[in-house]
């Protein structure tokens, strides 16, 4: 989801087959939705049901009045005025802020110091030693699953928070039962006018390890340490999102997909009615059929049985060259 000030968030009239939200028009102070302040405790501007709401600064999701060109009593008591790039809260100026953009930029200044170094390096780490006996490796390809299934691997170009490729070619494998539980998700979807678009399955152990190495610390909540591997690594985890089967196009949800914000979190209060609706209506399809939702990932599910897997190490050629 395009997050930048300025961007007017279509509520009224929603594409897709979800029913209309219930609002006579869209109004140009939506525009200022988005956070605000620290990053840390951020101040969050959104929309539900037609109306403005803020959360954070001694407010838990408390309702906008409006009673001036920008300016609005909050219900409980005080007054926030929009302004350029800003608000002003009881006064006080709060700058906006898209915090995952500005995490995004940090990783990849790590990354673009010696991104070669840093894949030897990655290459060259040795994976934690598990204690078995694990299931046997199973990998689906997850495009043969469902034909509505659809590809968007970030890790195979440079489009993703690390600004490199990191694997060798786009595809999205899973443990076998997992993928046949995301091939049910995707049928219930259906029913819906929506199919599913992945980001990311199967990931080799030495793309986490690379992921820890360049992410700040602050922000390790959204990468798995690989001392003690991720449900990726084990082909037991997917990341993914809508898309509407009539239009083709990728919905948008309350955050960007590897977002590094509170933004992503599965309980994020932020955004617009209908963004919150198609992130439930996604994880409800998925948890029905044995899936996890991450909470600080709206996208990233983990299927049950996650644990029965060791970690994987293979390549995606390798993958590719024993089929």
């Amino acid at each position: 989801m395009r997050s930048r000030f300025g961007l007017l968030m279509v509520v009224a009239a929603a594409a897709g087959p979800m029913a209309p939200v219930a609002v006579a028009q869209t109004r140009a102070e939506w525009r200022a939705i988005g956070q605000y302040g620290e990053k840390n405790a951020p101040l969050t501007l959104f929309e539900r049901d037609g109306a403005l709401f803020v959360d954070g600064g001694g407010y838990a999701a408390a309702r906008l009045t409006r009673i001036d060109d920008g300016v609005y009593v909050i219900a409980g008591g005080g007054e926030l005025v929009l302004a350029k790039r800003a608000v002003r809260l009881n006064g006080r100026t709060l700058a906006f802020h898209d915090f995952g953009a500005e995490s995004e930029a940090a990783t990849r200044r790590a990354v673009k110091a010696d991104p070669v170094a840093l894949r030897r390096r990655a290459l060259a780490a040795t994976p934690p030693v598990e204690a078995g006996p694990h299931l046997p490796d199973d990998l689906v390809d997850l495009t043969g699953v469902d034909r509505r299934i659809r590809l968007d691997i970030r890790y195979a170009g440079a489009r993703n928070f690390m600004g490199i490729p990191l694997y060798e070619r786009a595809a999205a494998f899973l443990q076998r039962p997992a993928a046949a539980a995301v091939g049910r998700a995707q049928q219930a979807l259906a029913a819906k006018g929506y199919g599913l678009m992945i980001h990311d399955a199967y990931r080799p152990w030495f793309v986490t390890w690379m992921f820890w190495e360049a992410t700040p610390p602050e922000d390790h909540v959204f990468v798995a340490d690989p001392a003690q591997g991720s449900r990726h690594n084990r082909g037991c985890a997917v990341d993914l999102t809508l898309y509407d089967l009539r239009t083709g196009k990728v919905v948008e949800m309350p955050s960007r997909y590897d977002e590094a914000s509170r933004r992503s979190y599965s309980n994020f209060v932020g955004g617009t009615t209908r963004q919150r609706a198609l992130r439930d209506m996604l994880r409800e399809a998925m948890v029905a059929e044995g899936f996890e939702v991450y909470p600080e990932e709206w996208w990233h599910f983990d299927y049950r049985t996650w644990r029965r897997y060791a970690i994987g190490t293979k390549s995606f050629t390798e993958l590719a060259s024993r089929r």
